[in-house]
């Protein structure tokens, strides 16, 4: 293929990808679902397992394998972007006057889920085999099972915090940032697990590798905050000039952590979370904007290379059973978890019942975990088909288990005043500080 056709080609895969992308968003928004929902409906849609099967002339036309490399650019570009913008807004500040309660949340819905993911890929992993699984689990193989039913989606789940009025509401305020501690500690296992697996650039092995990363977290750490510090500062650059330097130490550090086997997604988020806020402790408008018009611009590149890794004609029916045995025990233990602990910490059951509804969510958050897996060798091209549908069906079902632990409360406290828990604002509720839930 001549240079000028490959380029034509990218150019109109790239029209129908996002044309196709943010249509699919529109339509689940409209039909009371995540935006992100419809977009990787549309990058199934688009994918060898639909229309390369219904199509598969059509297929090859729309997508030939020369222009691969560059997609998967943009995707990985995207989520650099993404993530970036994610460290950036993590805020601990958050749990306020909820810290406690919050924390036991963040732990529970780590540990339950984590022992039950790992306990199920030992137990079945006969069955595991049979979906092309390998002869023997390696223990980050186990590792990463257990991750895959732990992982909250933050961006999702403040979406629908946001979308159901909940988010300077007790529960609001608590599930988003237990959501937020849980997600940290599951990178940073995560991380561990690559580390273990021997991906990456170098061929070092894992100790070596496991150094290294810890001594860049501590150079990060200590020495590009204060640096950045005084970039941003001190210089005032052009906000222009600004979001590029930024970009670039975010694309930066991502390569090191590729280079380190812990993938992309490591380094963006610790990019974001070591550029340091206004001086006032607030975020930069002119920073966050663009990172999130960026990201969601390109966001739809990464959508479409999921759904290409998933083969809808590997689901035997051994498949659809763990299908839906995983998505049975996803539920089960997220929303049980984050109930019980949420009791514990002194919510109603309602409330309770809430927070382990909304940490169920996965979406976006779970397909950048099961995609850093797929490229590591952690999971087959079965099983991630299997977790993807598990990730999509978690997702849609959280705002139906919304609605009816909102009808449940409503029939048990029907004569409630309005100034109840449930509804009011989080900081006339607990004594906290005005506006201390936008976790937005």
């Amino acid at each position: 293929m001549s240079a000028d056709a490959l380029v034509a080609h990218l150019v109109g895969a790239s029209a129908l990808i996002l044309v196709a992308a943010h249509a699919g968003g529109g339509l689940a928004r409209r039909l009371g679902q995540p935006y992100i929902v419809g977009q990787l409906a549309a990058g199934i849609a688009l994918g060898p397992s639909l229309l390369g099967a219904l199509a598969p002339q059509a297929y090859d036309a729309l997508f030939p394998a020369a222009i691969g490399p560059a997609l998967t650019g943009f995707s990985q570009f995207s989520l650099v972007v993404f993530l970036f913008a994610v460290g950036y807004e993590l805020d601990l500040k958050i749990l306020g006057d909820r810290a406690r309660v919050s924390v036991t949340v963040a732990l529970a819905s780590f540990v339950v889920p984590m022992a039950v993911g790992c306990g199920a890929a030992l137990v079945f992993r006969d069955t595991l085999r049979d979906l092309g699984g390998g002869r023997e689990l390696s223990p980050a193989a186990v590792v990463f099972a257990g991750i895959a039913l732990t992982i909250t989606a933050v961006p999702v789940l403040t979406a629908i915090v946001r979308e159901n009025n909940l988010t300077r509401t007790v529960p609001g305020v608590v599930a988003v940032s237990a959501a937020g501690i849980l997600d940290a500690v599951c990178w940073t296992v995560l991380a561990g697990a690559m580390l273990n697996s021997g991906a990456g650039e170098t061929a070092l092995y894992w100790p070596w590798r496991a150094a290294l990363a810890v001594g860049f977290v501590t150079l990060m750490a200590l020495a590009a905050r204060p640096v950045l510090r005084r970039l941003l500062w001190r210089t005032r650059l052009e906000p222009s000039l600004r979001l590029a330097l930024l970009i670039g130490f975010a694309l930066g550090s991502a390569w090191v952590t590729h280079w380190l086997g812990l993938h992309v997604i490591f380094g963006a988020l610790l990019a974001g979370a070591v550029t340091p806020r206004e001086e006032d402790g607030t975020l930069d408008p002119d920073l966050l904007r663009p990172l999130h018009e960026v990201g969601s611009l390109l966001l739809p590149f990464f959508f479409v290379l999921s759904g290409q890794s998933v083969a809808l004609n590997s689901m035997t029916g051994t498949g659809w059973v763990v299908l839906l045995v995983v998505t049975v025990l996803a539920v089960v233990t997220k929303v049980g978890s984050g109930q019980v602990a949420a009791r514990l910490g002194g919510l109603d059951r309602h409330d309770a019942r809430t927070v382990g509804v909304l940490l169920s969510a996965r979406g976006l958050t779970e397909l950048i975990a099961l995609n850093a897996g797929l490229e590591a060798g952690l999971v087959s091209a079965p099983l991630y088909t299997v977790l993807v549908f598990m990730a999509l069906a978690t997702t849609l079902l959280t705002q139906p288990f919304l609605v009816l632990t909102r009808r449940l409360a409503a029939r048990d406290r029907p004569a409630a005043p309005p100034s109840d828990a449930a509804v009011r604002p989080y900081a006339a509720a607990e004594g906290g500080v005005e506006g201390a839930g936008k976790g937005e």
